[in-house]
C-alpha cells in the first residue's frame, strides 16, 4: 500500500495528464430498504445498484448538508476515493438523499421529511411515513451487510458534514448496530465534520476551561433532545440506556472529528443559534473543541477512557470541499493511508 504522500502525488499527476472532458452527472438511483415497512431511498452511487460489483471490500456513506444536495456530496466522496486510489471494484460509494416535499424526483414509496427534520433523527411525515433518518441509516447498513451481498466487505466509513454531521454525531452515539456488525467482521468508522451542535450526555456545558450546569432559567429546555438526553426520541428511549452507558459505548467506537480552523463565524447563515446550541460555544470550531474537552471531562467523571481523533484543517472555513480536499482529511477518513508502510495491511 502506497504512503499518503505517494498517493497524493500520483493522483495529482494523473489529473494533470488526463484529457479535459466534462464528466456526466450521476443519476440518482432508487434503493429498496426496510423490513415490515418497505420504502425506497434515493441514492447516488458509483455502481449500478442492480448489478453490484462482486468483490467490494469497503463502503463509504456520505451524508449531505442542509440543502440536501446529495449529488455534490457524491462528487466530494468520489474525489476522496480518487485521492486514495480506491476504485468501484473494491469500494462502494453511496450518497443517500433525505428528501423533502419540495424536492424533484419524489416517488410514492419514498419517505419524505419536513425540511430539515431528518438532521436530528425525526420521522418522515409524508410519503412512507414514520421512517426516522436513524432507521434509514440502520437499513442502509443492514443492506450492505446482508449475507451474500458483499462477502468481502470489512469496513464501512460514514461521513457527515454540517447538517449531515448533526445527524451522524447523534447516530454514532445512539445506534445499536455498530458492535454487532463489527463482531461480524465489518468495522464502522464515523467522520463528523463541522456540525452546528452535539448531543450532550449530562447536564454540564462548557464554561471557560470547565464544564458546569448552566442556570436553567435562561434556557429551560437546553438539556432536552436534540442537545441533551431529556425527552429522548423513541429510537433512544427503547434502548433503556443512561448517559454513562451511552458514553461507554460511544467511547469504544471509531469516531473522528473534523473542522476548519476558519469556521469561526458566529453569524453564519446555517449556524444553529438557539440557546441550546449557543451554550455549546459561539462557533462551529469552538463547539467541536469544547465537545472534545467534554469527552475528556466525562472520561474523568465516569472513569471511561476515550480517544477520538480530531483534525483542524488550516485555512478552511465551513465549506465541505476545502475540508475534504485536504490531505489531512484524507488521513483521518482512511487512517491506514497515514500509517508507515511497515504497519499497513
Amino acid at each position: 500500500m502506497a504512503s499518503l504522500a505517494a498517493l497524493l502525488l500520483s493522483a495529482a499527476l494523473s489529473l494533470s495528464m488526463a484529457p479535459a472532458q466534462a464528466a456526466s452527472p450521476p443519476e440518482r438511483q432508487p434503493l429498496s430498504l426496510g423490513g415490515a415497512t418497505p420504502y425506497t431511498m434515493a441514492v447516488y452511487a458509483n455502481a449500478n445498484l442492480h448489478q453490484l460489483p462482486a468483490h467490494v471490500q469497503r463502503a463509504v456513506i456520505i451524508v449531505h448538508g442542509v440543502r440536501r444536495n446529495a449529488v455534490d456530496y457524491f462528487a466530494l466522496g468520489q474525489h476522496l476515493l480518487d485521492m486514495a486510489q480506491l476504485t468501484p471494484a473494491d469500494t462502494l460509494l453511496l450518497a443517500p438523499n433525505f428528501m423533502a416535499h419540495k424536492d424533484p424526483g419524489l416517488l410514492p414509496d419514498m419517505p419524505i421529511w419536513g425540511s430539515d427534520a431528518w438532521m436530528q433523527g425525526d420521522a418522515s411525515n409524508r410519503g412512507v411515513t414514520g421512517i426516522t433518518s436513524f432507521q434509514a441509516l440502520d437499513d442502509l447498513l443492514r443492506w450492505l451487510a446482508a449475507p451474500g451481498r458483499f462477502p468481502d466487505l470489512h469496513e464501512v466509513v460514514l461521513i457527515g458534514h454540517s447538517a449531515g454531521a448533526q445527524l451522524m454525531q447523534r447516530y454514532a452515539l445512539l445506534n445499536n448496530l455498530t458492535e454487532g456488525l463489527q463482531q461480524a467482521g465489518i468495522h464502522l468508522r464515523y467522520v463528523i465534520s463541522s456540525p452546528s451542535s452535539y448531543l450532550y450526555l449530562s447536564p454540564e456545558r462548557p464554561q471557560g476551561e470547565d464544564f458546569v450546569t448552566p442556570a436553567a432559567q435562561a434556557c429551560p429546555h437546553y438539556d432536552d433532545y436534540r442537545y441533551g438526553l431529556g425527552q429522548p426520541p423513541a429510537y433512544l428511549a427503547q434502548q433503556h440506556l443512561d448517559g454513562r452507558q451511552l458514553f461507554a459505548r460511544y467511547a469504544a467506537r471509531d469516531v473522528r472529528y473534523l473542522v476548519g480552523a476558519r469556521d469561526i463565524d458566529p453569524q453564519h447563515r446555517f449556524l444553529d443559534r438557539s440557546c441550546g446550541a449557543a451554550l455549546q460555544g459561539a462557533t462551529r470550531m469552538a463547539r467541536q473543541m469544547a465537545y472534545l474537552g467534554y469527552e475528556q471531562f466525562l472520561a474523568r467523571q465516569w472513569q471511561i477512557p476515550v480517544s477520538h481523533p480530531q483534525q483542524l484543517i488550516p485555512d478552511a472555513a465551513h465549506g465541505s470541499a476545502k475540508l475534504y480536499r485536504s490531505p489531512l482529511a484524507l488521513g483521518l477518513v482512511f487512517p491506514w493511508l497515514a500509517e508507515p508502510r511497515s504497519a499497513q495491511r
